[in-house]
């Protein structure tokens, strides 16, 4: 279903029904479209109450549904005021779940250990526990670009070069949350894996943001693999499977930069399953990829993202050892003026009277 839909939106799949298909989600995304407007308009124009928070806020966002590389960014920016030696906490919708840490929680929880992660609906109620209760210092909001009620010191923005205008329509006959005019909201617009467009591709991406938003930053980044790792903790290096053939699976927003990832890294992929955005494996998902995995050649490498690893939560499926990649964001342009920017956001709280606990 989840692939069928994303051939269905880019136009790939071809006759009557199709077209039919499509011109009822175009017709529902005008009325989504209608929604958005009002709801940025009454923020726009102080009919909405938006609630400051009295620390500083990062929120880190994006235009479209799907992985554009939220969470090793959040990671980044919370390690960053980590290294200042301020105290942060991470706030989520928690999307993906109706119980406990989803996913994104998951991993920012294995890789920052002593960052707290808050989850729920109201993130105002979650910006003041922690700072009352955690004695937060900075706050950086996860998936925040949409969730204006509460006041930011920074908007970060990520545009996926792979797919930047989410098919050139809103939700759901496209994958755009919100019209790419809003993007002038941003101060700072973080184009992600670069690394997997062309030339072409980038510049194309670069005049647009910058006629769209002409006073933001512009930074570039890549999804570096940082390692392969397991349930367990164990760690390989990255090109470990190089030359390998590997059977992959994942359930995340944008499967397609996980498989043009792992072709990077010079593994010959010759099975490919996905699931859902925030697929939650259930026992009969796990039996089913055992199957699967029994199937694949004797020499073929099991593996996933990281994401997907800490739901499954297991060594092996089968008799077959169970890899994930883990990655990390690089910044390849625009670093210096990224972190001046981060910086400055802490110096102008403590300048208004927020300063450190």
């Amino acid at each position: 279903m989840h692939e069928n839909f994303h051939a269905l939106i880019r136009g790939e799949r071809k006759g009557p029904w199709p077209t039919i298909q499509r011109f009822g989600l175009w017709m529902l995304s005008l009325l989504y479209g209608v929604g958005v407007r009002l709801r940025n308009g009454a923020f726009d124009r102080g009919w909405r109450t938006v609630e400051a928070a009295p620390v500083p806020v990062i929120s880190v966002g994006n235009l479209t549904a799907g992985g554009t590389g939220k969470t090793p960014c959040v990671e980044s920016i919370a390690r960053f005021y980590r290294g200042l030696d301020r105290r942060v906490a991470i706030l989520s919708r928690g999307y993906g779940t109706t119980a406990g840490a989803n996913d994104e929680a998951l991993v920012l929880e294995q890789n920052l250990p002593d960052v707290p992660h808050l989850q729920g609906t109201d993130r105002a109620v979650l910006a003041r526990t922690a700072v009352e209760e955690l004695e937060s210092e900075v706050l950086v909001l996860d998936d925040g670009f949409q969730h204006r009620r509460l006041r930011r010191d920074l908007d970060v923005v990520l545009i996926d070069a792979t797919n930047p205008w989410g098919h050139g329509y809103l939700l759901p006959r496209g994958l755009l949350r919100e019209p790419v005019s809003e993007l002038r909201r941003a101060q700072v617009v973080v184009l992600t894996r670069t690394d997997l467009a062309t030339s072409a591709e980038l510049d194309s991406i670069r005049s647009r943001v910058k006629h769209m938003a002409p006073g933001a930053l512009l930074v570039e980044t890549m999804h570096e693999p940082a390692a392969w790792q397991n349930a367990a903790g164990v760690e390989q290096a990255a090109q470990t499977l190089r030359g390998r053939t590997v059977a992959a699976f994942c359930g995340i927003g944008n499967p397609e930069g996980f498989r043009r990832t792992l072709e990077q890294l010079g593994a010959d992929v010759a099975a490919w399953r996905t699931f859902p955005d925030h697929h939650a494996y259930t026992r009969n998902d796990i039996e089913e990829l055992r199957r699967w995995a029994r199937q694949q050649p004797a020499d073929a490498a099991l593996v996933t993202t990281q994401k997907d690893l800490v739901k499954i939560n297991l060594d092996r499926l089968g008799d077959r050892e169970l890899w994930a990649l883990r990655i990390r964001l690089r910044i390849t342009a625009g670093r210096e003026a990224f972190e001046a920017k981060l910086h400055d956001v802490v110096m102008n709280g403590e300048r208004r009277g927020v300063s450190p606990t």
